[in-house]
């Protein structure tokens, strides 16, 4: 692996033992993803933890008819860890995952990340704090979907937005309306209404977010 490589790993996961690191760098595959593309497929089987080193991911849940619902976003040093139950396991896949943006990702072999639990401590929080922060993602947009109306869950998924890729939302109105399982109709009367409360403004090609805090 390059040095340059190798550098952005210890960057990213600085948390993470000198040893620890050095086999990252010596067993893992960097792969390079454009907007887009996917780093995993639902139904494939995973022989790999997927961690990111630059970018954004996007993961996605998918019905049978191929309707993609947003489920969390991945970050630059952080995991997919449904992709570390998946290869503890040898499960297929039950998740999609693009990239949003131009992303380059670690892919460690399943079974060293298995063997890394029990040799390096730092290795095990890393597994364990990823399920947490997942869970707890998880348990925000099942909230969302449970408990709250479409208009609640389109601001809850613009303020996610805000927080990963700041406050220009790129994305059509069919685009959302997609992630959140709706129609364009339905999530273009719901913009204008934000847009009449001062909360955004609808440009040609994107979303200015303003302020949703009272939302």
């Amino acid at each position: 692996m390059e040095k340059e490589s190798l550098e952005i790993i210890h960057a990213r996961f600085p948390q993470l033992e000198p040893l620890l690191l050095q086999e990252m760098g010596q067993e893992g595959t960097i792969k390079q993803l454009g907007p887009g593309e996917e780093a995993l497929r639902t139904g494939q089987y995973i022989r790999s933890t997927v961690l990111v080193l630059n970018g954004l991911v996007k993961v996605y849940r998918e019905d049978d008819e191929g309707n993609e619902f947003l489920m969390y976003y991945l970050e630059e040093g952080s995991a997919c860890a449904l992709s570390m139950m998946c290869t503890a396991k040898n499960e297929q896949s039950k998740v999609l995952a693009k990239a949003v943006t131009d992303a380059e990702i670690l892919l460690l072999p399943a079974h060293l990340s298995e063997q890394w639990l029990a040799k390096y401590k730092t290795w095990y929080n890393f597994v364990i704090a990823s399920y947490r922060e997942r869970f707890d993602e998880l348990l925000q947009t099942l909230d969302s979907v449970a408990f709250k109306g479409l208009d609640e869950r389109l601001v809850f998924y613009l303020k996610r937005h805000v927080n990963v890729q700041g406050k220009e939302v790129r994305l059509s109105h069919q685009q959302i309306a997609d992630e959140l399982n709706t129609s364009r109709e339905v999530i273009s009367r719901l913009l204008k209404k934000l847009e009449q409360h001062q909360a955004i403004v609808l440009h040609r090609n994107y979303i200015e977010v303003l302020n949703l805090d009272d939302f």
